[in-house]
């Protein structure tokens, strides 16, 4: 056999994330020879996998390689550690640098942008491998996998209004498409998060395993309401996050167990073993027409997105990066009511306003 031309742009390093070749195990869990599993894992779990400027340059090389590898089957896209799969940008790399640098920023969205299109464009199926929080970015770079195993203590949800964006790097192209323009728009403007077991009954995620252990055996998610039920308005409930004593009690035993995740592993790779039971050529082929629908509006919208976020930098982002990245953590968002009345009486986005909203400019009263 002749040499194999390498596909790559370049030999790639490693050092904001880890690109790992694990075997591909087959339907009874015995690995292949021969045959691999990428993963992909961003390492920064202190800040909750955010991803830097420099990550972002490597999960696009990361994502080519094992693309153009020829013996591997699928990819398994995760984050180090249990809090988080990824939590989106790096706020305080966002506070710092760009906050007030559109040109800057324009520059990082290009890559941010390459990155979203170096998932959609992957010549193997990707798997999301949830291991904690998928917000904001975390979740716009999850939904352009093909399917999402979660740990059903994981939460999904955008942020960007809270903070000074808008979820236009992928969200509102993809969210609708899993689960419907309405629960997504309430997603998207409200921020509030949903439960795994809510995101697998509206479809956005492929399973959920159970990965707290307490006494030595697992159980779902204390934290969450398994079973369906009607609230004090007479409206379903399943999945939502409970209250009161029982959010309380539900705290205790998440205190008393530990995390494994031996299950959603196993789901995982019960997954991939199944795409490995196919056509590769036919599989992939399957892959890029269902891709389309995502394409279509990611495509059609990146750039105009990417020149808004860029140039909202010096107003809204500005002040809502730096006053989660400022801010004492319990009060990292700008006073929302200040804003809208200053806005409301001509105030112009200058130091004087932001000081006005900013929570990291309070002064405590004696």
């Amino acid at each position: 056999m002749s040499t194999l031309v390498d596909h790559n742009l370049c030999a790639p390093e490693y050092a904001h994330i880890r690109f790992e070749k694990r075997p591909c195990p087959n339907l009874d869990g015995a690995p292949v020879p021969g045959l691999y599993n990428a993963w992909i894992i961003l390492d920064n779990p202190r800040q909750f996998n955010s991803y830097t400027t420099d990550a972002v340059k490597e999960v696009i090389l990361a994502f080519g390689e094992a693309s153009n590898a020829r013996d591997v089957v699928a990819v398994v896209f995760t984050g180090e550690g249990d809090k988080a799969f990824c939590t989106g940008g790096n706020t305080k790399e966002y506070a710092e640098y760009y906050a007030g640098n559109p040109q800057e920023y324009s520059q990082y969205m290009r890559l941010f942008n390459d990155m979203v299109s170096a998932i959609l464009k992957c010549e193997k199926p990707v798997v999301c491998r949830v291991n904690g929080m998928r917000i904001g970015g975390g979740q716009e770079i999850g939904m352009a996998a093909d399917f999402t195993v979660a740990s059903d203590l994981a939460r999904f949800g955008q942020a960007g209004p809270k903070h000074g964006s808008a979820a236009i790097g992928g969200a509102t192209d993809f969210l609708h498409l899993f689960v419907g323009i309405e629960r997504a728009m309430a997603s998207l403007t409200l921020c509030e998060p949903w439960t795994a077991h809510q995101a697998y009954r509206l479809g956005l995620v492929t399973d959920i395993a159970p990965v707290l252990k307490v006494d030595g055996k697992f159980i779902a998610n204390p934290l969450a309401i398994i079973d369906r039920y009607a609230d004090e308005y007479g409206r379903i409930v399943f999945g939502a996050l409970k209250t009161g004593d029982e959010l309380a009690r539900g705290k205790e035993l998440l205190a008393r167990g530990v995390i494994d995740f031996t299950i959603l592993d196993a789901a995982v790779n019960r997954l991939t073993a199944k795409l490995l039971h196919t056509f590769p050529n036919c599989l992939a082929k399957t892959l890029t027409e269902v891709r389309k629908k995502k394409l279509e509006h990611w495509d059609k919208n990146k750039e105009g997105s990417r020149e808004w976020l860029a140039l909202n930098m010096m107003t809204e982002a500005r002040a809502g990066f730096k006053a989660f990245n400022e801010g004492p953590k319990h009060d990292r968002e700008v006073d929302f009511i200040r804003l809208r009345q200053l806005l409301a009486e001509g105030a112009g986005w200058d130091d004087e306003l932001l000081r006005a909203i900013s929570p990291q400019y309070k002064t405590i009263s004696v």
